[in-house]
């Protein structure tokens, strides 16, 4: 999550510029998956809390049967917000299994008194012909405030390669009253998106991933006191050290002792009657089975981890 790339979404001056700045960096949030990685399973209650700059994020997991994760962010000098809420569900369709990634995913602008909505693009997890991760499906981004919306495709190759473009994404921007199209952008999300606007007929890169990913820093601990037991940092570093060296049999025995010691507190609580809650947002879910979250605190605090700016 680049600060630069959020921080322009609250600096343009016009209500266009502001939701061409959230969709390019809608885009870059998405980064390129790898396959066949050892999957750290996120335990009940698992936190990463990180800041760059003046953006703090905390996430937590929430549930773990069914896995959802929260994350809070917040620039209190920008005044920028963000909530997501975030559950996969995945299907099998006999080549590929695909995760629906289903809840909200919220960016306010609190100064400006704009609030966009948008969903995520499924991942896509290839077994036939040949093994892949890729991110696909459509993302529809609206902000009622402004009265305009955004519809994006994500694609990738066919089952056999011969068809699509890897990594693409082609959408418009629209007036949400008229349904008139203002500006259409096409592009592959890992390199470039070139937005073309309809009355001019300019065209202007709105994303460019080098940049993006190049600007990127390895995070480090600037206050060891204050990472918390629950910081993914903290529960998996010793699979992390066991991977590192290439220990295989240790990262097994390392991940199954972290997942034994969740069951013994699982059926701890069961024991008790006990019902586990979240410490740092408040959790619902309506009749139809979709969960939704809310902060309890409203600004994030500067976090013990911290990402370079240089």
């Amino acid at each position: 999550m680049g600060t630069d790339m959020l921080s322009r979404c609250n600096q343009a001056d016009s209500p266009v510029d502001r939701f061409i700045s959230v969709v390019a960096w809608n885009i870059s949030t998405l980064r390129p998956p790898i396959f066949g990685f050892v999957p750290y399973n996120p335990i009940l209650g698992e936190t990463h809390h990180v800041s760059r700059a003046n953006l703090n994020v905390l996430l937590e997991q929430i549930s773990h049967h069914p896995p959802v994760s929260a994350l809070h962010a917040t620039d209190e000098k920008q005044k920028i917000q963000l909530i997501w809420c975030q559950q996969c569900v995945p299907k099998f369709n006999g080549i590929a299994v695909v995760n629906e990634v289903r809840g909200k995913r919220q960016l306010k602008l609190l100064s400006r008194g704009e609030t966009y909505e948008m969903n995520s693009p499924n991942l896509l997890i290839r077994i036939l012909p040949t093994p892949g991760v890729d991110w696909d499906g459509d993302v529809r981004i609206r902000c009622p405030e402004n009265g305009l919306e955004a519809e994006l495709h994500y694609g990738h190759k066919s089952f056999l390669g011969l068809r699509g473009s890897h990594r693409s994404v082609k959408g418009k921007i629209l007036e949400t009253s008229t349904k008139r199209t203002l500006f259409e952008f096409n592009g592959n999300w890992d390199r470039t998106v070139t937005m073309k606007d309809n009355t001019s007929g300019k065209l202007t890169v709105i994303y460019n991933a080098e940049g993006v990913y190049s600007g990127l820093k390895t995070p480090t601990v600037n206050d060891l006191q204050g990472v918390r037991s629950t910081e993914s940092a903290a529960v998996w570093s010793e699979l992390s050290e066991a991977l590192m060296r290439h220990d295989w049999e240790k990262a097994n025995e390392t991940k199954n002792a972290v997942e034994e010691k969740q069951r013994e507190l699982l059926r701890e609580r069961e024991s008790k009657g006990e019902t586990w809650v979240p410490q740092h947002f408040t959790l619902t879910r309506n009749k139809d089975g979709v969960w939704d979250c809310l902060p309890i605190h409203q600004w994030v605090p500067p976090a013990p981890i911290i990402v370079p700016l240089s």
